[in-house]
């Protein structure tokens, strides 16, 4: 009797090996990420898909055993984080709460966020509200990863412990820590969008597709997360294949753009093609700026009136959304475009482009003509990069 109790702790009723248990561990785990990305995230927060009634129960039962999240609690609180991003209000923001604090911490921030009943009455809005929710997966939301402890410990014996434990930290650690800090602190940037959301690297696979977060920022409604021929999410994959078998219907998608022949006069629809493409037109701006300093800079260098450190952190600046620029950032890029009439031109034309869709008092017409006003001027600047984006511009359909 003793032994088979031995036997048990040591082994559970698998009796599985080191790498299987490991395997164990990856493959719940990753469906936990695909329960968070897909359900909670995509579909509930941001209503970007809907859910057959199978997998939607099943996920919202496998994130009550696997993470005891409630649905209303996690929608609140990431649709405040995109109403306030990066202000004194967002929930778990690294711009005003320190990259430290996010990434050790975001748990704890998530838990103070969930008990402010002003964010649920005002954000947690469309949630499920069924009799299972409010009596079991809300009000017993402890229940879950009890149940997943025992199982755990039933299939592995006493290693099952440490295989709960990692499932209990994934969450927290991935989506808590990693996607609401580094992802707004450190990565690439596809879009110029008006937070500081980062892309931590082009293959969504260990946390979703979350990993994508400048994409998801720029696009907040989108079920795919990918916007370049590079980039996967594997999120939006087991969407799509939900979608061929009649399990999930996607709603919104980020806007593709779409180019016909170039127009000599810009017209209505190619105004409203750029203002609702604009996010790609300014990405297509940004590498145009980055072809100019190219061809500048060995002018600049000849007039050896700046230091290389200098000339590396002006690039940096010249390419970031001017309004986001502080009164020393400004006054450095000043001092560089008055030594390079090239970016000077172009850096004043990437400001009165985004007027043309921050104007809300313009009416359309007027719009249509500052817009080809913009184009002929861009086109007789004698800047080759300018003129090859304003044909670009003519295009959009």
């Amino acid at each position: 009797m003793i032994d088979t109790v031995i036997d048990f702790l040591s082994n559970g009723v698998t009796r599985a090996t080191g790498w299987q248990v490991f395997a164990f561990t990856m493959l719940v785990t990753h469906i936990t990420i695909a329960s968070v990305t897909i359900f909670l995230h995509r579909c509930q927060a941001h209503r970007a898909l809907e859910l057959h009634a199978i997998p939607s129960h099943f996920f919202r039962f496998w994130l009550w055993l696997t993470t005891g999240q409630v649905t209303k609690e996690w929608a609140a609180i990431h649709r405040k984080h995109h109403a306030k991003c990066e202000t004194e209000e967002d929930p778990h923001s690294p711009v005003t709460r320190g990259i430290k604090k996010v990434l050790l911490e975001g748990a704890e921030l998530y838990r103070a966020e969930s008990k402010n009943l002003e964010t649920m009455q005002k954000y947690g809005h469309g949630t499920p509200d069924d009799w299972i929710e409010r009596k079991l997966y809300t009000g017993r939301s402890w229940m879950g990863i009890v149940l997943m402890l025992f199982i755990d410990i039933l299939l592995f014996g006493v290693l099952g412990v440490s295989v709960w434990a990692v499932q209990m930290l994934w969450i927290p650690v991935t989506a808590a820590g990693i996607i609401n800090g580094i992802g707004h602190y450190w990565g690439y940037r596809n879009y110029d969008c008006v937070d500081a959301s980062t892309n931590i690297v082009p293959f969504g696979i260990l946390i979703g597709g979350e990993e994508l977060h400048n994409n998801h920022h720029t696009f907040g409604t989108s079920a795919k997360l990918s916007s370049k021929w590079y980039e996967f999410d594997i999120g939006w994959m087991y969407i799509r294949c939900m979608e061929i078998i009649g399990l999930a219907k996607v709603r919104k998608l980020a806007p593709e753009p779409k180019f016909a022949e170039i127009k000599a006069v810009i017209d209505m629809e190619t105004l409203q093609a750029v203002i609702t493409n604009r996010y790609d037109v300014m990405a297509k701006y940004t590498k145009s700026l980055r072809r100019a300093w190219r061809d500048e800079l060995d002018q600049l260098r000849e007039k050896a009136l700046f230091e290389a450190g200098f000339l590396k952190s002006a690039k940096k600046l010249l390419q970031r959304e001017p309004s986001k620029l502080e009164a020393p950032q400004k006054q450095q890029l000043s001092e560089l475009l008055a030594h390079s009439n090239a970016l000077k031109t172009m850096h004043e034309m990437r400001v009165e482009l985004g007027f043309i869709w921050e104007r809300s008092t313009v009416s359309r017409e007027q719009l249509v003509q500052q817009l080809q006003d913009w184009c002929v001027r861009a086109e007789a600047s004698g800047i080759q990069t300018l003129h090859d984006f304003s044909r670009r511009l003519r295009s959009y359909a």
